[in-house]
């Protein structure tokens, strides 16, 4: 059977979150997560490229630049917003997209991922990502998940 990540009803437009259980210590699958440069592995959209520049494990306020492509290839710098080490890292860019990943240990080996993506303060309403939104996001942010959930058991 394929691996599935789950697709949570937020109720709320512009909000969209995923989820899938990990069968691998929180502290490894954040630290995965924590470094951009495992960005473009993980990702389920297909427009993340590479890591040009930040730190190899991000913190609070830390700064990264990432290549991307969605049509033409781009450039986007991105600030991290919220990190607990094993629990919450979220990071926004220019647009104020934010991305955000919830870990909570099930038990020593087992954890819940959630990603959420919060495009309600985002400054460009028409940009193309936004106003797909309700259908791409979603789904992307689960394949996203099934990725990272197949990199961590692999």
């Amino acid at each position: 059977m394929k691996e599935r990540a789950e697709i949570v009803e937020t109720g709320v437009p512009l909000f969209y979150k995923a989820q899938i259980v990990i069968d691998q210590p929180a502290q490894k699958i954040f630290d995965f997560i924590a470094n951009p440069a495992n960005h473009s592995l993980m990702d389920g959209s297909g427009m993340v490229k590479s890591r040009i520049a930040g730190p190899e494990k991000l913190y609070l306020g830390a700064k990264f630049g990432m290549r991307m492509r969605y049509g033409i290839p781009y450039v986007i710098r991105n600030q991290v917003m919220e990190f607990q080490d094993q629990k919450v890292i979220a990071w926004r860019h220019l647009l104020r997209n934010v991305w955000r990943y919830e870990l909570t240990a099930l038990s020593p080996n087992s954890t819940l991922v959630v990603e959420s993506w919060d495009g309600r303060k985002v400054l460009l309403k028409n940009w193309p990502t936004v106003k797909s939104s309700p259908k791409w996001v979603p789904y992307v942010m689960a394949k996203t998940l099934v990725k990272l959930k197949g990199l961590m058991q692999g």
